[in-house]
């Protein structure tokens, strides 16, 4: 096996330790859409530290996790839950929230509540980390 499988192997295995502290925080629900009973897994918030951190890690759907991996595969329809996840308590989950308007920026609503948000000065440099390592 190669260094660099198992390296992912490990971060993976780490990742999955943190899936109860996750659901408890999402109330098993995804952080993002906010559907509930649904399969959930972690989700690293760009940039990656160097070990996995579970305030750099949302908890989320398997629909939400394939358009964050798959940009070019974004359902707009689909992201209007961020109406509500934006405002979270959770930063990772705003930066992910904020990100993702700005990917629809194109779309009135999407503009609209970028326009309404407030966001702390780390959040905010957060998201431009995000936007620049993930979807650049």
């Amino acid at each position: 096996m190669s260094k660099r499988h198992e390296k992912h192997r490990e971060r993976a295995g780490q990742l999955s330790n943190m899936g109860k502290y996750l659901a408890r925080r999402a109330g098993s629900c995804c952080e993002l859409c906010l559907h509930c009973s649904v399969a959930l897994s972690p989700w690293e918030v760009p940039p990656l530290q160097a070990e996995p951190d579970p305030d750099r890690t949302i908890f989320v759907c398997d629909i939400c996790r394939q358009q964050l991996e798959q940009p070019k595969k974004i359902d707009v329809n689909h992201w209007h839950c961020l109406h509500k996840s934006v405002w979270s308590k959770v930063p990772a989950v705003q930066v992910i929230g904020v990100a993702m308007l700005h990917k629809l920026k194109d779309e009135d609503w999407a503009q609209e509540l970028l326009e309404q948000l407030y966001l702390e000065p780390e959040v905010s440099e957060w998201v431009e980390q995000a936007l620049a390592e993930a979807w650049s």
